[in-house]
């Protein structure tokens, strides 16, 4: 069966033609199995634990089941069918019960404490390691009477189940929801780059006309541009109640799995000694307290919520004055800010699209990271087992020519796939016996198809997209550490792992990388000069309403982890309610039910952590202020960041790396600059 089984052949990369649900639970039986036997037999045979005996062949053990297990999980959300979904669901509680097994295993727990005290001779990284590890045991409950490990190891299972299921359910009823429109006039103001792709989206579902999805590059077009203020109401309730009781899918409804997820996060919480989850949460990360995210989060709220109601009066003003609308609704915000948009800086997102074709932004993507790091990145076409048309896949060359990483990317929304846009990996960094593997990694985007015969184009937004996603597949990528728990991004505190992401961002909004990676699509023509100053004049427009709409989120996020009775019925909705009060200048109608389609915190690993984006952003917008001061592409810098942050990855604490690179602890104060919101 080993050999039939395309699984359990991870000497090379995986081969996702040949994957069949049929193959998951078998080969995660052998993987599984031949783990806890070689566990058993070494905690019963060794007498002296050392880093070669014990710590080595364990992370030869979590790599084959990494390398077995990730492509099952890639899979399940971007070719989503019903028998993987069965099959990756069946196999989830197994899989969190063999981790939680893991980390209560006592005698394992004072294997690795005694390879900790008592080996000289570990490296930094080693130690680093072994000290997460140790921490990973306590938090898995290694230390609680048997009764009760018992029954963190049921919680553990019942949160996989339930975070999947709350994913699932927002694919489904955002894939099940579409309307058809017969008459062209009902999508009157949409670019013809919008109607092409409603177009599109009839033909390959055998309608006529047009239709409309809840992918977000089909509902963003219809929110930013369409005339026909019903429709956006429509389009917006369908969006904005979607995987809830108001959605037209009872079976899909997130409303109790949230309430389930909030009471067995809290019941953990408490059974390893914590008021909340909150403060579980943040036991691995870099803020000291719930308390210090909750004064961060406010101050900027502070700091930000006076220009963001400038920013919504005008707006009302402006919708008034020039459009004849006196009630400005959530789904008028949209459109609206885009009509100001034109009238004050004669320029619209749309003007963008033909300047950033998908082959130029990405072959401009490689220009820069060459020149910033020194790598060299080549597609690799042929002989490479994909899992859909769509994907490419790249190989990344080191200075010296030897291949360091390589990554898979998938760019565009299609159904069957999960939204957003995320990196993930196959394997990371690795120095095994037998040489070092190198790191593999997917990244992911939802970003506009190409339609008909013209190439994908993109807007500015899923440029920016894509150079926040392919920052983290550059900490992925090129880190220089040994220790896979330690390499990459594994080990970096969740609070300061968007930090490279969010750095790469900035050099969306750089001349010299307009240069790079825009050119108009038929005529090859530069990036307008005049097109670039109304781009620049226009950044900072309502940068204020993004940012308080961001802490939103990561107060009601913290506020939800810290309250032990948020599970109790109409507690999520009284939370959101009391953090809109506080922040929010734009109130959302009384249907919206955010909440249950908030896949970051409910399913995405953001729980009490979604604060982090704005934590990184200070790291990131003060990382590039060293750039600006010494110059974008100075080599010396581009090194440093090189040295300091990518290649070090989780072997050292994040502080610890921003300061080797910037010199001084983190200052916000190039994040209120890059935000137009510094006094």
């Amino acid at each position: 069966m080993k050999q039939e089984n395309p699984l359990l052949d991870i000497s090379n990369l995986p081969l996702f033609s040949q994957i069949k649900p049929e193959h998951i639970t078998p080969a995660l039986d052998v993987v599984l199995q031949d783990n806890r036997a070689w566990l058993d037999q070494t905690l019963d045979t060794e007498t002296r634990f050392t880093w070669n005996n014990l710590v080595a062949p364990m992370n030869e053990a979590g790599n084959r089941l990494d390398r077995m297990w990730s492509p099952v999980s890639h899979m399940n959300a971007v070719v989503n069918t019903e028998e993987l979904r069965k099959a990756y669901n069946d196999n989830l509680s197994r899989l969190s019960d063999y981790h939680t097994e893991l980390g209560q295993n006592a005698k394992l727990y004072q294997a690795m404490q005694s390879v900790r005290d008592s080996e000289t001779g570990l490296d930094t990284a080693q130690q680093k390691s072994l000290d997460d590890s140790l921490l990973g045991f306590t938090l898995s409950g290694v230390a609680l009477p048997e009764a009760q490990k018992e029954r963190f190891r049921a919680i553990s299972q019942e949160l996989s189940q339930l975070t999947s299921r709350f994913s699932d359910n927002v694919l489904d009823a955002t894939n099940a929801w579409t309307k058809q429109i017969l008459d062209v006039n009902a999508l009157a103001g949409l670019p013809e780059s919008a109607l092409e792709m409603a177009a599109q989206t009839a033909k390959q579902r055998d309608m006529e006309g047009w239709v409309i999805t809840l992918q977000f590059p089909s509902y963003f077009p219809v929110m930013t541009y369409a005339d026909n203020r019903e429709l956006r109401a429509e389009v917006y309730r369908a969006y904005t109640t979607r995987a809830s009781e108001l959605g037209a899918n009872a079976e899909w409804d997130n409303t109790q799995v949230m309430c389930d997820i909030l009471r067995l996060r809290q019941e953990e919480a408490s059974l390893l000694g914590y008021a909340n989850f909150a403060e579980l949460s943040l036991a691995t990360k870099m803020a000291e307290s719930p308390q210090q995210v909750l004064d961060f989060l406010e101050d900027l709220a502070r700091k930000s919520k006076a220009f963001a109601k400038t920013e919504f009066a005008e707006i009302q003003t402006f919708a008034r004055d020039q459009l004849g609308l006196d009630d400005v609704q959530a789904w008028d915000v949209g459109y609206v800010s885009e009509k100001m948009k034109q009238a004050r800086f004669d320029f619209s997102e749309e003007d963008l699209k033909p300047y950033f074709p998908a082959a130029r932004v990405i072959s401009g993507l490689f220009t820069l990271v060459e020149k910033l790091f020194g790598v060299r990145i080549e597609q690799q076409a042929g002989h490479i087992d994909l899992w859909h048309n769509d994907v490419r896949f790249y190989l990344v060359y080191d200075r010296s020519g030897a291949v360091q990483a390589c990554f898979y990317l998938d760019l565009y929304a299609r159904q069957h796939k999960r939204g957003g846009a995320w990196m993930s990996d196959f394997c990371g960094r690795f120095r095994r016996a037998d040489g070092v593997q190198i790191p593999v990694a997917f990244m992911t985007c939802n970003s506009s198809a190409p339609v008909g015969d013209k190439p994908a184009l993109f807007t500015h937004d899923e440029v920016v997209t894509l150079f926040h996603e392919f920052g983290h597949g550059l900490h992925h990528m090129l880190t220089q550490v040994d220790y896979p728990d330690v390499a990459g991004i594994n080990g970096v505190e969740w609070d300061a792992v968007e930090l490279p992401s969010q750095f790469m961002e900035n050099w969306c909004w750089e001349r010299s990388v307009l240069d790079m990676i825009a050119a108009h699509w038929e005529t090859g023509a530069a990036f307008p000069e005049a097109l670039f100053q109304k781009m620049q004049a226009a950044r900072h427009f309502q940068t204020a309403m993004a940012t308080v709409r961001q802490l939103e989120f990561a107060l009601f996020d913290m506020k939800l982890h810290l309250d032990p009775q948020a599970a109790e019925p109409g507690k999520v909705a009284a939370i959101r309610q009391a953090v809109l009060e506080q922040v929010a200048v734009i109130k959302p109608p009384a249907f919206n039910r955010m909440p249950n389609s908030f896949t970051h915190v409910f399913a995405g690993g953001y729980a009490a952590g979604y604060y982090s984006y704005k934590w990184a952003e200070v790291l990131s917008a003060d990382a590039f202020a060293r750039f600006e001061e010494e110059g974008l592409f100075d080599a010396g810098v581009g090194e440093a960041f090189l040295k300091e942050v990518l290649q070090v990855g989780g072997s050292r604490k994040a502080m610890e790396s921003f300061v080797a690179f910037r010199g001084r602890k983190p200052s916000a104060d190039a994040l209120l600059r890059h935000s137009g919101l510094a006094v």
